[in-house]
């Protein structure tokens, strides 16, 4: 009889230890990655002015989130959450990158936003030299010659 009782407490201290160290491995943090940021490498990878939306396709892969209105612009979004216990999870770091488009489908704009206390960051910007085309009157006459249906024009 002594001998089980033994077993027993012995059992008992092993069952004891056990619990107390599921409880201490749940209290341990998580981090959890959502979204898809693409690595800096691809990104540096991309030339603005030169890439097309099929390129940067090829190198970094289509988003989940695009324009609104139109597809004009592209947006990835990552965040960092932590969890921790039986607490509430906490973002701990959010990134958006956007790369917009000009009319034709070459890259306009490459920008990577941050949340840092709750306010947009910028943290870093790979602009177009300008938005505003220098054309010439000369260069205006001449692009519009590509705009004019003969056949409307002669009147047939």
């Amino acid at each position: 009889m002594v001998r089980s009782g033994n077993q027993w407490r012995t059992k008992m201290r092993m069952l004891c230890l056990g619990v107390v160290f599921m409880s201490l491995c749940a209290c341990s943090e998580v981090i959890r990655q959502h979204g898809y940021i693409p690595p800096q490498e691809d990104l540096e990878a991309l030339l603005v002015g030169v890439d097309t939306i099929d390129s940067v396709e090829a190198a970094v892969g289509r988003p989940a989130t695009s324009g609104v209105l139109r597809d004009d612009a592209w947006y990835y979004v990552g965040s960092r959450i932590r969890h921790y216990g039986a607490r509430k999870p906490e973002e701990i770091e959010r990134q958006v990158l956007a790369i917009s488009f000009a009319d034709d489908g070459v890259v306009e704009n490459i920008e990577r936003f941050g949340l840092e206390r709750g306010q947009v960051v910028v943290l870093s910007r790979r602009v177009t030299e300008t938005t505003v085309r220098d054309v010439t009157f000369i260069r205006q006459i001449i692009r519009n010659f590509g705009r004019i249906d003969l056949g409307e024009a002669l009147g047939g």
